[in-house]
């Protein structure tokens, strides 16, 4: 296994215990804590091999790391045997620097945020009672977890008001999910386990959810275990990835970067595949690139007004937003001719915008399926912040075509270097190992 970056930034400042944060609330915020996988192994009864064989491996405060591999290879495994769900049979798991393979395993689910697939919630519970579930368990008092709801809902996104009373059945698939990370975080743990948690919602909702947990780590500087068998995921979410092989042998745990610059060998470069400069675009965000204004309107503004600003933008089309801010539709100078003093059939209803924290892979496909060479960007409420288009996208991608270029030159000159010496050692005579003693 790779050893770790020596950057230890997303640390807490003792490397070990979880650091105190001021929360919105007014309450403390803990963030991660380290997570040490000592020889963890699970060997089921009657079975020859160990599903799960000899693990070890250090997971550092504060950062996301994605296990992936292929169906079968024990990272399911490996992760609920850290919030014991599934009791290892030899090894050690410290979190924090604590030896919990002991501690009453109730206790230590308390302790750590767990989402799944499908969300989990309970359905004869409405979202405030799911999300309030584990700190009422906990012993808080009535008026800090009626603050905790409220201030969680808010922070996945949820407008508190709209969302408490309602039961997951009155939830989108994107909506319960958004619920089950809240729940995860409600008694505010150090470390959060996530099982393939986007993996039943649509392709679009997928994207979202992992801006939206991106942001959510940004704040919140939690400890993050995700599990998914998606590899564009895995880059697109995790500080490193463990790419897993059977039994859960880890053929690569490393920054996404190295892993799709330097496969370790055949196994993760069938991982990686094709194309790694484009899938190095789902390393960089939106945020990281320029976000430009273009010209608006809303829908409250009269229709003389919206034709004016479009005629005095010096664009062929304007974008109208809705009462609360938010992207509605493409006017173009045609659909404001045939309008006739009424907006509610003119334009093009805005189908896809992106987030500062979405990718520019996401960026990109929004883009080429939209056909009008740019996507609106949006805050954590939909609010419009400006336009990213094609240029700028392209613009990045050359950039990074060009980084792998001066990459695999250099490579390949030290290669040159390195055979060359060694000719060079042959040729004296000398041996190698001697020569590098």
């Amino acid at each position: 296994m790779p050893e770790p970056a020596s950057d230890t930034s997303a640390e807490s400042p003792a490397g070990n215990a979880p650091e105190e944060r001021t929360a919105g609330s007014g309450h403390a915020s803990t963030t991660g804590a380290t997570i040490e996988l000592e020889h963890l192994t699970k060997r089921y009864p009657g079975s020859r091999d160990a599903a799960v064989d000899n693990v070890n491996m250090e997971i550092r405060a504060g950062e996301i790391v994605v296990f992936v591999g292929p169906s079968g290879c024990g990272k399911s495994t490996t992760l609920k045997m850290i919030n014991r769900l599934i009791e290892p049979t030899g090894g050690r798991i410290r979190i924090g620097g604590e030896d919990v393979t002991d501690m009453d395993p109730v206790k230590l689910r308390r302790k750590i945020g767990y989402a799944i697939q499908s969300s989990g919630l309970f359905p004869h519970m409405t979202v405030a009672q799911n999300i309030a579930l584990v700190p009422r368990m906990t012993g808080w008092p009535k008026g800090r977890i009626k603050a905790r709801v409220e201030e969680m809902l808010d922070l996945v996104g949820l407008d508190p008001g709209e969302f408490h009373g309602r039961y997951p059945r009155q939830l989108s698939g994107g909506q319960q999910q958004r619920v089950g990370v809240a729940r995860a975080l409600a008694a505010d743990p150090p470390v959060l386990l996530m099982d393939e948690p986007f993996g039943a919602v649509d392709p679009i909702t997928r994207d979202h959810l992992q801006d939206e947990l991106i942001r959510l780590q940004h704040e919140l500087h939690k400890t993050i275990v995700f599990v998914t068998h998606d590899f564009d995921e895995a880059i697109k979410l995790g500080d490193r990835i463990a790419v897993l092989r059977e039994r859960s042998h880890i053929a690569q745990f490393d920054t996404p970067e190295a892993i799709l610059t330097n496969p370790a060998d055949d196994f993760v470069s069938g991982f990686v595949g094709a194309g790694a400069a484009l899938k190095r675009l789902n390393l960089t965000r939106v945020r990281d690139v320029e976000v430009t204004e273009y010209p608006t309107v809303t829908v409250d503004d009269p229709l003389q007004e919206i034709f004016n600003r479009l005629r005095s933008s010096g664009t062929n089309e304007i974008l109208l937003l809705d009462k609360r801010g938010r992207p509605y539709k493409w006017l173009r100078r045609g659909d404001l001719m045939r309008a006739r003093g009424s907006l509610a059939r003119a334009g093009t209803l805005v189908h896809d915008t992106v987030t500062l924290d979405a990718t520019l892979r996401d960026a990109l496909e929004a883009v080429l399926t939209d056909n009008a060479g740019r996507v609106a960007v949006t805050g954590r409420r939909g609010e419009y912040i400006g336009v990213v288009d094609m240029e700028t996208l392209m613009n990045s991608v050359h950039e990074l075509l060009e980084a792998d270029r001066l990459d695999a030159m250099e490579h390949q000159h030290e290669l040159e270097e390195t055979r060359a010496q060694q000719t060079h050692f042959e040729q004296e005579g000398v041996d190698t190992g001697e020569a590098k003693a």
